[in-house]
């Protein structure tokens, strides 16, 4: 019997991995708004009613789509950083790493990081997978001396910030969290703009400007 379960489980997860590749290939030629559980099950043979046992809506199989993006960018974020070493060059090859990834992956990458999906609420299966770059970039910071950061912050941003250390477990001021997280932004903005074409007429290809801004960004965290 508990072979008979397992062969079921890995045939089961066998066929999931094959609708979860199918409406991958379908999100680059209709996008996140286009996908359609009867159209992935179509291709794939299935009839509609076969699909909706692994997956009971499109939102569902979103989810997991989305869950799978943020872990494999986390993830490449993550083995880039060798753990020790330069500090600054550590934050260097998160950043080249995510960017890396964006790049081999554009329409994975636009599905959490580009526009809204129309009627689809992320649950929050998404939160912690969505953390991992930044959670890569806070490993460099701890037990790294920063150079001293000063300067006002709103006192609801102060609030913010200071609730944010706790979860992160970081010994940082108010300004450097703010400072950690303009350069959060900063990374993901930089990469959009490259990826959906911003950047051209002014410094496409971007790379240099990219290693520019990923230097500047660890000085102003203080590294």
């Amino acid at each position: 019997m508990t072979a008979t379960r397992t062969a079921r489980e890995r045939a089961r997860a066998e066929l999931t991995q094959e609708i979860k590749d199918e409406a991958r290939r379908q999100l680059a030629e209709v996008g996140a708004h286009g996908l359609s559980l009867r159209a992935v099950a179509r291709e794939l043979g299935m009839v509609s009613s076969a699909l909706y046992r692994y997956f009971p809506s499109r939102d569902r199989l979103l989810t997991d789509l989305i869950v799978d993006a943020y872990n494999a960018i986390g993830e490449a974020a993550e083995q880039a950083d060798p753990g020790e070493g330069e500090p600054r060059e550590r934050w260097l090859a998160i950043w080249h790493a995510t960017r890396d990834w964006a790049r081999a992956h554009p329409h994975e990458y636009a599905l959490i990081y580009g526009s809204p999906i129309p009627g689809y609420e992320a649950p929050q299966d998404t939160v912690v997978p969505a953390g991992r770059v930044a959670l890569a970039l806070v490993k460099v910071l701890t037990h790294t001396e920063l150079r001293a950061i000063d300067g006002p912050v709103a006192p609801e941003l102060r609030a913010q910030a200071e609730a944010l250390t706790k979860v992160l477990g970081i010994i940082a001021g108010p300004e450097t969290v703010t400072r950690l997280i303009m350069a959060w932004t900063q990374l993901f903005g930089a990469i959009s703009f490259d990826l959906f074409g911003q950047y051209v007429g002014s410094v496409d290809p971007a790379d240099a400007f990219f290693t520019h801004s990923a230097t500047r960004m660890a000085e102003f965290v203080g590294l």
